[in-house]
């Protein structure tokens, strides 16, 4: 039987790079996003075109749906999508995030705070508690997983990105815990850390500090080049994998060796 995965964030960048990598692992896929703007975000966020264009390429095997991380209903929504629809739920990839609230922290209004937190911190939390049940009753054997997304921010401090580099703090901060909550049930939870990534959230960290473009971040990655959303996806499919069976509470630097350096 193919194993099934919910994946945020699912139309586009490292969202959708982690839906084609699952699958071409052999897992059925629920793909969410939001699919419209929030009013503090200051860049476009992915469309329902976006979406469709991911289901697209991978016919029966992922099924699209709208839905707002942030939203407990939406989370048990996608949760019940996946067990009625291919019959199960085995793994959680928590990619939506945004970045907004440049600036000094002073100078941030509340909303854009509560933007950034809402969708990094509190929509990793909304998923997480709505398939924790279902990976829980899966069973020891099953090796049920989750994996969150953070960012090298969660390690270190960004120049005017406050509330994102504290927001993936607590992403990893929160993953830790649960990662120990679930260990006696056989559920392994994990982060992956992205470093400069070619998205477009990179492009609005590039507006943030007044950079022409995102290719000027290279210089912040001692591999001297950006990373490519797949190749953040190809870890964390493997961390979704028997190969990673030993793994959790984890984070794994896919940065370039932005945070050694």
């Amino acid at each position: 039987m193919r194993r099934v995965a919910i994946v945020t964030g699912a139309a586009r960048g490292i969202g959708a790079a982690t839906v084609d990598a699952l699958v071409n692992d052999g897992y059925c896929v629920v793909a969410v996003d939001r699919c419209r703007d929030i009013a503090e975000v200051p860049y476009a966020l992915a469309t329902p075109a976006d979406l469709d264009g991911v289901v697209a390429r991978h016919g029966d095997s992922v099924l699209g749906l709208v839905g707002d991380v942030r939203s407990a209903a939406d989370m048990q929504l996608a949760v019940e999508t996946a067990t009625r629809h291919f019959g199960g739920l085995d793994t959680v990839v928590a990619c939506a995030g945004v970045v907004a609230a440049g600036g000094p922290l002073w100078e941030i209004t509340d909303a854009a705070w509560d933007a950034v937190w809402s969708v990094n911190v509190l929509g990793t939390r909304r998923l997480i508690e709505a398939a924790a049940p279902t990976l829980i009753a899966n069973g020891r054997e099953s090796q049920s997983r989750i994996v969150a997304v953070a960012s090298a921010a969660g390690s270190t401090g960004l120049y005017h990105l406050a509330a994102y580099s504290s927001a993936k703090h607590a992403v990893l901060g929160l993953v830790r815990g649960v990662a120990m909550d679930l260990a006696e049930h056989g559920v392994n939870a994990n982060v992956v850390s992205p470093g400069s990534t070619r998205t477009a959230m990179l492009k609005a960290s590039a507006d943030v500090y007044g950079l022409a473009n995102e290719e000027e971040f290279v210089s912040s990655q001692p591999i001297g080049r950006l990373i490519e959303p797949h190749e953040v996806a190809a870890t964390i499919a493997w961390l979704c994998s028997p190969a990673a069976s030993a793994i959790t509470g984890a984070d794994i630097a896919v940065d370039g060796g932005m945070t050694v350096s």
